[in-house]
């Protein structure tokens, strides 16, 4: 299978002050003296110079477009979009695009068998190593980034992947899911597994969330989705009051794009998953009181 990919090459060096000479290595300047000789650290008069300066605008230029390739890959992820050949062609010969799609588990738009995304050929073909371990192209011009929720044989897929060394620079299937209830009330509009979760301060629950990647609105965490098409967006009540005053968090609950509270078996598995996800990793958090350490 032959795939475009970057070429890897020696770092290319700028001149600097003082027979110095500087270059961008990864996500750090390196340096080297006048004899070539590389350094461990760049010298204070050197890491000030206009050089270093216009390259370290570079590499604060580089971390923006990490974290936006990340982002958009993320919403790939939770609205398990299809994306099409020609957009991943455009991408992957970006370092930063490649190596959060690489070994993500993609499956044909409309379903079929999926694999470990390896690359993309110079006519658009989607490589993948497939479950057999065989690499592959797909029959398909979308392909979709499954949320892990979604995979089939998930465990299996998992274990898989440990056993060839996979590694994703985006966390999908070591990504924690919960799995929709096998029952539900038809009535019911929200989840109070957890709430009561108690915090010194508003602040420090708000905090997490953010930490986490959850906005905080209106009182609430939230996370949206995109399920089916449609919208979704699970808030988990942290509290709105003043932002060094304790707080209790209170009920999950799912909204639609007018602000329609869903029922819960109105709600999908994805939707389930990354709401649930949120107010777990939220609720763990909380302050520890006397009645939970007996």
């Amino acid at each position: 299978m032959s795939t475009t990919s970057p070429h890897v090459t020696e770092p290319i060096w700028t001149e600097g002050p003082d027979g110095y000479s500087l270059a961008i290595e990864g996500t750090a300047l390196a340096c080297r003296n006048a004899k070539g000789k590389r350094l461990k650290t760049v010298p204070k008069k050197v890491r000030e110079s206009e050089q270093a300066q216009r390259l370290s605008d570079v590499l604060l230029w580089l971390e923006r477009h990490e974290r936006d390739c990340a982002a958009r890959v993320e919403s790939w992820l939770l609205g398990s979009l299809p994306v099409p050949s020609a957009v991943l062609s455009r991408v992957w010969a970006d370092p930063s695009w490649q190596g959060l799609l690489s070994d993500l588990f993609v499956a044909p738009e409309g379903g079929g068998e999926g694999g470990f995304l390896r690359g993309v050929d110079d006519r658009g073909r989607i490589g993948v190593l497939d479950l057999d371990a065989e690499s592959t192209w797909l029959d398909a011009d979308r392909v979709v980034p499954l949320h892990p929720v979604l995979i089939e044989d998930l465990d299996d897929v998992r274990e898989f992947a440990l056993e060839l060394g996979i590694t994703q620079r985006l966390p999908q299937l070591t990504r924690q899911i919960h799995r929709l209830p096998g029952t539900l009330d038809a009535d019911a509009t929200r989840v109070d597994d957890y709430a009561g979760g108690r915090f010194e301060e508003l602040r420090h629950a708000a905090g997490l969330a953010q930490r986490h990647g959850f906005p905080v609105r209106g009182g609430y965490a939230t996370c949206r989705v995109v399920e089916g098409g449609r919208p979704v967006q699970a808030r988990y009540w942290i509290g709105s009051d003043a932002p060094d005053w304790e707080t209790e968090t209170g009920p999950l609950v799912w909204v639609d794009d007018d602000e329609r509270v869903l029922k819960l078996t109105e709600i999908g598995p994805v939707a389930w998953s990354e709401g649930v996800r949120m107010a777990e990793l939220v609720h763990a958090g909380r302050k520890n009181t006397e009645e939970e350490k007996k």
